[in-house]
Order: structure tokens, then sequence, then C-alpha cells
């Protein structure tokens, strides 16, 4: 009557079931990963669950986990955040930006440096970062309920005792905020063989890593939520690094994590920022445009 016969329509129902089987044993799968780093990317959440889908002799590749995440709502949405941490209005002394057009080549080249904020109940604690340029793993952090200069020093102490190379120089890179330019500071990080390199304009990609950075552990490790208190918050954040520096892939390292980037070096550094064609590709471009119009013009004369 349906146009299917008694052994299509069973064979239709026993392969819908095996899908079910196969939807909750990759939610297993899943969920623990999720758990630990709720907004992590679906490309690399199949990268790590790729050997155990083979072992479940599940063949399911990239895209076709992508249609599998839509379809459970395992996607990661977007969000939006606006908070102002930095105060540049001040007369000390602004370092030029040494890391413009700097693509490094190993670890330990250059720290960028930036202040974040957390949400607690009753109010906000700061947190500054000081992140390895070329290997994007977090060296130094420190929590603190004000933005005093100390909240930067700690930072950058922790991740000088977290070095793993000898290096003669490094470039301490962050923006104009009175904490990073105060004479404080900026004599205490010369002293630790750090050369000083500050933002020129207010455009984030000139300190993009590190506001990269800022969003991951706050977007994807829970560090966004309001915490109950500060204990807690600096347990929640001490994890998040460990999770972020051992265990998360990152897309500009090859899908390596942050760890194994800085300490093997093997990787091409890829920036964030937009390369805008130089002048030779502009020639080039406007060349192959005016042989295209040439081209269509005798084609049309022919005619």
């Amino acid at each position: 009557m349906f146009g299917i016969s008694k052994q299509a329509y069973y064979k239709r129902i026993k392969i819908g079931k095996q899908k079910e089987m196969q939807a909750e044993k990759i939610k297993k799968l899943v969920e623990p990963i999720r758990k630990k780093m709720p907004r992590y990317g679906t490309k690399k959440l199949h990268l790590d669950i790729r050997d155990d889908l083979k072992n479940l002799h599940i063949k399911m590749g990239r895209d076709a986990f992508f249609t599998f995440a839509r379809h459970h709502r395992l996607l990661v949405p977007r969000t939006k955040r606006c908070f102002i941490t930095t105060d540049s209005k001040h007369f000390f002394f602004k370092s030029p930006n040494l890391i413009k057009n700097l693509a490094p080549t190993h670890s330990e080249q250059v720290f960028v440096n930036d202040i974040t904020y957390i949400k607690l109940q009753d109010g906000y604690v700061y947190v500054a970062l000081v992140t390895d340029l070329y290997s994007k793993k977090v060296l130094g952090y420190k929590l603190d309920n004000n933005m005093k200069v100390t909240l930067v020093k700690d930072a950058l102490i922790m991740a000088i005792c977290n070095c793993e190379h000898s290096r003669e120089s490094i470039i301490h890179h962050s923006d104009r905020g009175i904490q990073y330019c105060c004479p404080d500071y900026s004599e205490f990080a010369e002293s630790k063989r750090m050369v000083l390199s500050t933002t020129e304009k207010y455009d984030p990609y000139e300190n993009a890593v590190a506001e990269r950075i800022n969003g991951i552990l706050k977007y994807e490790f829970g560090l966004i939520k309001t915490i109950p208190a500060i204990e807690i918050a600096n347990k929640m954040l001490a994890q998040a690094v460990e999770i972020y520096n051992n265990e998360r892939r990152h897309c500009s390292l090859n899908m390596q994590t942050p760890a194994f980037a800085h300490t093997y070096q093997q990787h091409k550094y890829k920036s964030y920022k937009k390369q805008q064609p130089n002048s030779a590709q502009k020639m080039n471009i406007s060349t192959a445009a005016l042989s295209t119009n040439d081209e269509t013009e005798i084609i049309h004369r022919l005619q």
C-alpha cells in the first residue's frame, strides 16, 4: 500500500535503532570533554574522539560530526562581552609597539600581557595573565580584588619561573594601561631582562593573542559566570589554565596543545591580524584585471 516491502520497513526500523545507539555512544565520548571545556570547538572535539570512534567501529568524518553536533544541539553558541579594564589616560611613558610586524619563531621570544575580570556575587576580581605569543601557553597569572601594580608583577614573576628555555631577553608586550606603564612596573620588568613594548592604538589586533586567551579562559571554562567567592574563583582559574595549557588544542598550533607547542617549537606562527596585500601583489592583481578586460574587449570585437 505504501510502496515499500515488509523487509524494507523492518530494515529501516533496525537502522534507526542502530543510529540511536550510535548517537548515545558518541554523546558519552563528548560529555566528559564538554564538562571540562563547555565551549570547546567542534573541530577540535572531533579530533579528540576520533580514535575512540574507530575503536567503536563508528565511521564519522569531520563534516558528518558537525551535522551530528548541530542535530543534537552540541554546537557552541556565540556570546558577546564588554567590560573596560584598561586605563590609558595617563602621562607615563608608552613604549613603541615592537611586535607590530613581528612573527615569532620560538617560545619565550614575546610575552603578551593583559588584565581581565571575573564577576563575584558581591563584586569583581581581576586577573592578570602572561602568555607566550608563539606557543599561546599561559605562563603566569594572578587573581586579586584590585588592579594595583602587584597584580601584574606577581603574574610576571610566575611566568619567569615557568620559563623552559634560556633567553637573553624577552619582549614584554601589553596595552597602554597604567599598571604596565608606571615606573614601578616598567623598571621591575626591565630588571627581569624584559624589553618593553606597548600598543599604539585602541585596535584590539595589536594585542590580539592576549585578548583571545582572556576570552577562551572565561567563555570556555565557565569563568564568565557569577562565582560565589574569590577562593572558588582562584581554584577555577588554576584548573582552567591547567586544562587549557595541557589539553586544549589550537588551530593556530596545528592542533597541538600550548604546552606541547611551547616545549617542541615545531609550528610556524600564524597571526590573527588580517594581512594586507603588498605593492607587488596589488600590481599583479591590477595586471590580471587589465588582462581580463582586454580579453573581454577582443572577444566582443570578434563577435
